[in-house]
């Protein structure tokens, strides 16, 4: 399959792939896994999205926000592979953190937005595991945040 062809057929736009902006990278590769650090959640102008899910937004908006943190995963893994996506092999894992209050138990269906973004542009190699954790607070009072683990060719 080609990822690229079907990133244009989704009429996808990815961002671009973010430095980071503290003591780490952005992605490592080791062996034929390749690991990619959290990307919070930023809306298609570059501003963050803010808020605690239960309180300040909905399960929808944070499953938009989700979807977001999956688009800059996908640029991490273009840049990191040299913008050949066809050394991808497939998706491994996904952890998604959720910014939320005590009593917000739909985590899993924020994460379906970083999820699906991945199951429709990689197919059946994006199916994942995945965890779906809440906490209280993320960096910068973003709503959402993922990273990733992808196998290579």
């Amino acid at each position: 399959m080609d990822f690229n062809q079907k990133i244009h057929e989704l009429n996808i736009n990815l961002p671009k792939a973010a430095d980071p902006v503290g003591s780490y990278v952005a992605a490592k590769i080791s062996g034929k896994m390749l690991f990619i650090s959290g990307q919070i959640s930023i809306d298609e102008n570059g501003n963050l999205i803010k808020g605690k899910l239960g309180k300040d937004m909905s399960t929808d908006e944070g499953y938009k926000a989700a979807k977001r943190c999956a688009l800059s995963i996908v640029s991490q893994v273009k840049k990191a592979c040299g913008n050949d996506l066809s050394k991808v092999k497939s998706c491994i894992k996904l952890t998604g953190f959720v910014n939320s209050v005590d009593d917000f138990i739909e985590q899993p269906k924020v994460i379906n937005g970083a999820s699906d973004l991945i199951a429709s542009i990689f197919g059946d190699n994006g199916m994942h595991t995945r965890a779906a954790v809440s906490t209280n607070s993320l960096p910068l009072g973003v709503a959402v945040e993922v990273d990733a683990i992808f196998e290579l060719n």
